[in-house]
């Protein structure tokens, strides 16, 4: 979809993803090992009462979704940032994420033009997890 025909205000939906244990931790391990996203033990004794994910975690999966509906295709060029981004609530093993997009912001490049969106992560039960502003470059 070329810069001109996105309009401010459409929406997008992904598909839902389950999100493992296993996975957390593997991602944990590498990027972010804190004892709350790795140590079974400790994390049941904290505030979370179990492993959780990274929020860096959630933003990678959030992203991931938001790619797969490839509502721009191939005339995507770059991102340009990620602004307001915010970890609502924890992300657990089992839990189903699913993203909304919606367009918030264009603005008129010389051969392009960027767009914001405003991307909010959910449960499988309505709840907000991530909330963030991401922008990119966009063919005209």
């Amino acid at each position: 979809m070329k810069f001109d025909e996105i309009m401010i205000g459409q929406t997008f939906d992904s598909r839902f993803y389950k999100i493992s244990k296993e996975e957390i931790m593997k991602f944990a391990s590498q990027f972010d090992p804190q004892y709350m996203h790795i140590d079974e033990e400790k994390a049941s004794e904290s505030i979370f009462n179990g492993i959780i994910a990274s929020g860096l975690h959630t933003l990678s999966l959030s992203f991931k979704l938001w790619t797969e509906v490839s509502a721009w295709g191939q005339d995507v060029i770059a991102g340009t940032g990620i602004n307001n981004l915010r970890f609502t609530k924890p992300v657990y093993p089992d839990d189903v994420l699913y993203i909304k997009a919606k367009v918030i912001e264009k603005k008129e490049k010389k051969d392009s033009g960027e767009v914001t969106l405003l991307l909010i992560t959910c449960k499988n039960d309505g709840v907000k997890v991530l909330t963030t502003e991401i922008s990119a470059l966009v063919a005209k």
